[in-house]
């Protein structure tokens, strides 16, 4: 799952990033680089909470729609791209029907970009309802 990230530096401190599609969720760092590489993290730590919760993961917005508010202005703006099959949640085995053919193109898809086709499948989904959740 994809997670747009603002980064932002003011004269006497590190960067801080925020991360405007999940409220609270906050990072910095010294530079650009470590302020990214830090932000995954805390978007990680972030959707743990949310999913302990049992909450639903926040909608994702376009990065242009965020650039509309004017708390995000002057800001860089980097994608940071979670894979929530790894993140530290209790998981269960389902046994699916799924067509053969069907099977075979996640597998594919999962191998060409390194997953597993469990963590191609929880990634799909969640983005899924992530995007197309009317509430």
């Amino acid at each position: 799952m994809k997670f747009p990230i603002v980064i932002h530096k003011d004269t006497e401190s590190d960067f801080s990033v925020t991360v405007p599609d999940l409220p609270g969720c906050f990072s910095a760092g010294s530079t650009i680089e470590e302020a990214i590489d830090m932000s995954s993290e805390a978007i990680e730590c972030h959707l743990e909470g949310i999913l302990i919760d049992n909450e639903p993961i926040p909608t994702v917005s376009a990065i242009e729609q965020h650039q509309l508010n004017e708390d995000f202005e002057g800001g860089i703006w980097a994608i940071i791209e979670v894979d929530l099959s790894k993140l530290s949640i209790q998981t269960k085995s389902v046994n699916i029907q799924i067509p053969e053919i069907l099977l075979n193109t996640v597998d594919n898809y999962a191998r060409k970009y390194g997953k597993s086709r469990s963590g191609f499948l929880t990634q799909a989904v969640t983005e899924y309802i992530s995007t197309h959740d009317p509430s």
